[in-house]
């Protein structure tokens, strides 16, 4: 029920990604880039607490595998409302933690996904959650979007980093 909902929004992301990515301002040393690949997703339903259930609340845990400029796998929760049916709404929250290497710099950040379907009609956002990067990845910032395309799962990353030393 609740997948249904995550590829309804992301299949049309692309779409919604037009707006343009904002850093924040540059500190001596910053560079920007552009990463591209694809992944592949478990979704797996988890049981939510008797609250959430009572309100509608999916939960379900992510597990991804990333290829292309983005090497590695991450980890994450997703919680969400509303069945994915073609013309619905509803939306979904998630946070999940990227381990591996971008463009051969090693290390670790948070991306935090929000996600709206207003009556059939997507909006999707997902951010570098800030300061979460770790190792190379060590202050990256950034914006993705995500497409599923004939069941494919694509990504685009605009990100910036602080020049390697």
């Amino acid at each position: 029920m609740t997948f249904c909902l995550l590829c309804s929004l992301t299949r049309f992301s692309a779409a919604q990604g037009n707006a343009q990515i904002q850093f924040p301002p540059k500190k001596g040393g910053m560079v920007t880039g552009h990463a591209t690949g694809t992944f592949e997703v478990k979704v797996i339903p988890q049981i939510a607490d008797e609250q959430a259930q009572a309100a509608g609340i999916g939960r379900m845990s992510l597990d991804k595998q990333w290829q292309g400029d983005l090497t590695g796998s991450s980890k994450g929760e997703m919680l969400s409302f509303g069945t994915g049916a073609k013309g619905s709404s509803g939306g979904y929250v998630a946070l999940e933690k990227f381990t591996g290497s971008l463009k051969g710099r090693s290390g670790s950040f948070v991306l935090q996904h929000s996600a709206t379907m207003t009556r059939g009609v997507p909006q999707l956002t997902i951010f570098v959650v800030p300061d979460s990067g770790t190792g190379q990845l060590a202050g990256i910032t950034g914006k993705m979007n995500i497409a599923i395309t004939d069941g494919k799962h694509s990504y685009d990353f605009e990100y910036a980093l602080p020049e390697s030393h």
